[in-house]
């Protein structure tokens, strides 16, 4: 194994750890435990990350990346912008319906606490809690509606919005509040593709 690819697989494997006792212990997670788990020291949280906080930044990232929406874009720029809001909403369902959504769930609960007990942290963390949206505002902007491509501003109202909704619903799916079909997903996200909601052009 060369040099890079050790670094790698430790990064992986404190990643991995960090998760799984954040999983655990919320705010109260401690490097020693998280390096133990992974077979490491907290020596090499600090030589890889640099700290706890950038080991948190990329555990969250990691795990709350935006979805993968190659397969969207890999139809060109000409699919109209409802189908693509469809597709997203299709595949929020998907998420929510899977049998490790509640783990899921649980994971981003424990996250939050970690969070919200570290100023420092929640401001690291603003942007990849936004990294969803960027990745749906990049995919909407030029998508046509009402006759003329929709603008970067707008596709980020639209994105933030539609965000919101589907994670709200997801979430009441993992509870156990409704049994949201794919259809019903599809309908609410596309009722937002609005004069209203994407504002001026």
């Amino acid at each position: 194994m060369t040099r890079a690819e050790s670094k790698a697989a430790n990064k992986r494997a404190l990643i991995d750890a960090a998760r799984e006792v954040v999983g655990k212990e919320g705010s109260q997670a401690k490097l020693e435990d998280i390096a133990e788990l992974a077979g490491l020291t907290t020596g090499a949280i600090y030589s890889l990350f640099g700290g706890k906080n950038d080991l948190m930044v990329a555990m969250v990232d990691d795990y709350t990346g935006p979805l993968d929406l190659r397969p969207i874009e890999a139809v060109g720029p000409g699919l109209p912008l409802e189908e693509v809001v469809a597709e997203v909403a299709r595949r929020f369902q998907r998420m929510s319906a899977d049998p490790e959504a509640a783990g899921m769930l649980l994971f981003e609960a424990r996250v939050l606490d970690l969070v919200l007990n570290d100023p420092e942290l929640l401001g690291k963390l603003n942007a990849s809690a936004r990294s969803t949206e960027v990745e749906l505002a990049v995919l909407f902007t030029g998508r046509e509606y009402g006759g003329a491509p929709i603008t970067g501003e707008q596709a980020v109202r639209l994105a933030r919005a539609l965000k919101a909704l589907l994670s709200g619903l997801g979430q009441s799916v993992v509870l156990g509040v409704h049994e949201s079909s794919e259809e019903f997903f599809v309908d609410v996200a596309q009722s937002l593709v609005t004069s209203r909601v994407l504002g001026p052009a």
